[in-house]
């Protein structure tokens, strides 16, 4: 049963504000969110936090201090729930074993051992089913597990800074490594949204210049796995990249053929390594390279006010700009690959 109202948007809205917690912990997972609603009242509600620990509508369960309301309910969650055993019993059997009567769901599964397999057993055993609640909301939600499991690829995020006359370094580089663009807000969140992401990639040169750590350290939260691009084994194994703070992964000459669709085998490479989402941050080369295979979802380009008058000139892109805002004085550009 399919169906729109203004309640059960508003639940699942609360399920997506929740899922969100899980962001950069719940790898290979997606996020999820659940309300349990009894007589308009909210009497549970769960995320799922970790993979391989309990699901969204375990916590939700498990969270309402008077479960003799449960045979009354309607239990929300934003992705339909799990119908297999994995590394946690099925979420279907749990609704069903507290005989929850009713069940909105956000949108439908697209890992092939889900996929509607969920909403049929729910439905075939009597429960009242609501899909397609808020489905685009869920459906961005869930943007890199998604892309992950139906193009066969990472979610891929670019990101660079450039200066107001576009230029991503200067000609010439003194002792500091790198040469900062923007201010302290700007690098705070760029480490924010490393902490999201499951991996994060750069080229030789980048390392080369910059001998960045390429891990979180002005925010809380998981390292990403450093993926390095090395064709000719350039990089000094004294660079930071090789620190114990996160796994790094060297693609070479002999993971994949550089001179033959480089972005596609990278892409492909990832997604073998089970990795579903990376943010590239440089160098020129290595982003113009993704660009133009048409190899991305979103670019965050951040314009400094400083100017270099000559350097390394920034990529150009072509995408769509949906959403523009002011950090101190820095200006961030959102683009979309539509």
């Amino acid at each position: 049963m399919q169906k729109n109202n203004s309640l059960d948007e508003f639940y699942i809205r609360r399920c997506i504000e929740l899922a969100k917690n899980g962001l950069g912990t719940t790898y290979p997972n997606p996020l999820v969110g659940s309300v349990i609603v009894h007589n308009g009242k909210i009497i549970g509600e769960g995320w799922h936090q970790k993979a391989g620990e309990a699901h969204a509508e375990v916590h939700a369960v498990h969270s309402v201090k008077d479960k003799t309301l449960l045979p009354e309910a309607t239990i929300y969650v934003s992705l339909e729930p799990c119908s297999h055993f994995g590394k946690t019993p099925p979420c279907c059997d749990l609704i069903l074993a507290h005989k929850i009567p009713n069940v909105v769901i956000g949108t439908p599964d697209p890992f092939a051992k889900v996929s509607g397999n969920g909403i049929r057993k729910l439905q075939e055993a009597g429960t009242n089913v609501t899909v397609g609640v808020l489905e685009n909301e869920c459906n961005e939600l869930n943007k890199r597990f998604f892309t992950f499991h139906t193009k066969k690829r990472p979610y891929i995020i670019l990101k660079w800074a450039q200066t107001s006359d576009g230029y991503i370094a200067p000609a010439v580089r003194e002792a500091q490594k790198p040469v900062w663009i923007t201010n302290t807000y700007s690098r705070q969140l760029v480490h924010k949204w490393r902490s999201e992401e499951q991996a994060i990639l750069v080229g030789t040169q980048t390392v080369v210049d910059d001998n960045p750590t390429l891990n979180v350290r002005d925010w809380t939260g998981n390292n990403p796995v450093r993926i390095v691009l090395d064709k000719n084994n350039r990089i000094s194994k004294e660079s930071f990249i090789f620190d114990s703070s996160s796994k790094t992964v060297l693609i070479d000459n002999q993971v994949i053929d550089f001179d033959k669709n480089p972005a596609t085998q990278i892409a492909g490479y990832l997604y073998k390594e089970g990795i579903q989402s990376v943010i590239i941050e440089g160098g020129r080369q290595t982003l113009q390279t993704f660009i133009d295979a048409g190899l991305w979802d979103e670019a965050r380009v951040f314009f400094g006010e400083a100017s270099f008058s000559e350097g390394t000139k920034a990529p150009v892109i072509t995408g769509q700009a949906v959403q523009k805002s002011k950090i101190g004085s820095d200006e961030l550009v959102i683009y979309s690959n539509l």
